[in-house]
């Protein structure tokens, strides 16, 4: 079993009690170790992040605002959408009796709402799982201000531009969706690869392709190596629930390759989006 820190430089403060985050983050790479029973590639990170109204608002339990982000993250089996929405419940555990009970990750949810953060799973069967600890950002001890709005403003689009969204979760889909319209692009979308590649041969004005990494059946980089070869000039843009450097640690991205992960901002996808469209188009060998 590998393991790999990536830790950010200029991280913000977070104020937190440190003996229960070592113990969290203890607990996380237990059920990591667990998960991954063939071994596998366990990644911590940190970085600076961000939650905004839109996702507070799908989210009651979230607070929009700046957050210290501590993400954990295997390659082990991966959990279904079920199991995941009663991880943090005490005492459920998916271990055979004797073998766990439970109640690490309901403290892990405990540690993190008392300290005002959000803790959220994203995880694929098959493929693994991260968990995302986003603790709130402190200015005891920092010399700038609290600032009241973002510093990025959003940038906008023309509706001749052409996306393709291809997500298989519905509900994030459609949230992708709505936020391109609101930028002003006209979208197209495919709940999986297959489906996409017919949008691709029937819509040749598409300038960019934003797809999901893992997905059942044709992943997104195939996706992305056959769409390129259909539609040369075409722009790639994937996004996942993993944090980038586990993505590139795990060989699933290619160093040329560009990512952003969920959640993300509409300013951060807006900024993104535009830096992809104004560059020179990839060949297919650059995405293999």
């Amino acid at each position: 079993m590998q393991l790999e820190t990536v830790l950010a430089g200029g991280l913000w403060n977070t104020h937190v009690d440190s003996s229960q985050l070592e113990n969290v983050i203890l607990n996380l790479a237990i059920n990591a170790r667990d998960a991954m029973p063939a071994g596998g590639k366990l990644t911590i990170e940190t970085s600076n992040g961000h939650l905004d109204d839109e996702y507070a608002k799908i989210h009651p339990d979230a607070v929009a605002g700046q957050y210290v982000l501590v993400t954990v993250t295997d390659t082990g089996i991966g959990m279904s959408h079920d199991v995941m929405k009663k991880a943090f419940d005490p005492f459920f555990t998916t271990k055979s009796p004797g073998l766990g009970t439970g109640f690490g990750l309901s403290q892990v949810y405990g540690f993190v709402k008392q300290s005002g953060g959000h803790v959220s799973i994203y995880s694929e069967r098959g493929h693994g799982t991260a968990f995302k600890l986003y603790l709130p950002r402190s200015y005891r001890d920092d010399e700038v201000q609290k600032p009241s709005v973002l510093t990025n403003a959003i940038v906008y689009s023309c509706p001749r531009e052409v996306i393709l969204v291809v997500e298989d979760d519905e509900e994030v889909r459609e949230i992708a969706l709505e936020t391109f319209r609101e930028l002003g692009y006209t979208v197209l979308s495919a709940d999986c690869g297959e489906t996409a590649l017919h949008q691709i041969d029937d819509n040749p004005q598409i300038d960019l392709l934003f797809t999901d990494i893992v997905m059942p059946g044709m992943n997104g980089r195939d996706l992305a190596k056959e769409s390129a070869r259909r539609h040369p000039g075409l722009k790639i843009l994937y996004t996942s629930g993993y944090m980038p450097n586990a993505v590139v640690h795990n060989a699933t991205l290619g160093p040329r390759e560009e990512l952003i992960s969920k959640p993300y901002s509409v300013e951060q996808l807006s900024e993104k989006v535009r830096d992809i469209l104004g560059r020179p188009s990839m060949t297919v060998e650059a995405i293999l």
